[in-house]
């Protein structure tokens, strides 16, 4: 597993997949995911010259932390997250991507509150109505109103910087298939910027290893990237 030539690979890829798009491939930050990784991938994935590192679990990310505490990194939070968790993750990381309810953002937003900290943060939205899948439900159009009525409390906490929205979509053998989900939550990100015109939502956080460039294509600000760098997971 060469992580540095794979991360090299991936990064050509998003520029030639953005520069045939029409975007500038600066635009789009990379986050490499870790999970179920040791710190040991973690160490040469940042010697390889990538800081931001996603995880998804939160006591997997502590011991990392804890073994990788004189490197410098952004963890980012890219799983779900549970309320009896919440303070912990607010003091641990520096990006949240995985805010898929009332009572987790509000937590988050106290936690915060306490540490002196505002935390930079996405919402995350179910757009293919799997069960599987977490995030606000936001696959019917027709519930978009609904749905910015409830977010309206989170939009205003004051701990929190909402900067944009995230998704996953199903997994598909033929990445094509993906397009519609990453298609409509740029629709939606464009819905609540005019409902909440105070808010700047830019980030889309979309795109991993088996579809990112379609992700790219359809507005992708932010890719979560793990197998296609690290190999897949055990």
């Amino acid at each position: 597993m060469d992580i540095s030539q794979n991360l090299t690979n991936v990064k050509q890829e998003i520029r030639k997949t953005a520069g045939n798009a029409g975007r500038d491939p600066d635009e789009i930050k990379l986050v490499v995911v870790t999970k179920e990784k040791p710190a040991n991938v973690v160490k040469e994935v940042l010697d390889a010259g990538v800081k931001s590192i996603g995880e998804s679990y939160l006591q997997e990310a502590v011991f990392k932390m804890e073994l990788l505490s004189d490197f410098e990194i952004d963890w980012h939070m890219i799983g779900h997250i549970q309320s009896s968790k919440a303070n912990r993750v607010a003091a641990l990381f520096d990006y949240i991507h995985s805010i898929d309810r009332f009572e987790v953002a509000d937590q988050l937003d106290q936690a915060a509150r306490d540490l002196n900290r505002v935390l930079p943060v996405l919402l995350e939205f179910n757009l293919s109505g799997e069960k599987t899948k977490y995030g606000w439900q936001a696959k019917d159009e027709k519930d978009w109103e609904s749905l910015a009525d409830n977010l309206e409390p989170v939009m205003s906490m004051s701990n929190l910087k909402v900067d944009g929205l995230m998704t996953m979509a199903p997994y598909y053998e033929d990445q094509e298939k993906a397009r519609p989900i990453f298609r409509k939550l740029r629709k939606l990100r464009s819905f609540l910027t005019e409902r909440f015109e105070d808010q700047h939502l830019f980030e889309l956080s979309m795109g991993m290893s088996g579809d990112y460039q379609v992700a790219i294509e359809e507005g992708a600000t932010i890719l979560r990237i793990g197998s296609a760098i690290v190999g897949p997971r055990n």
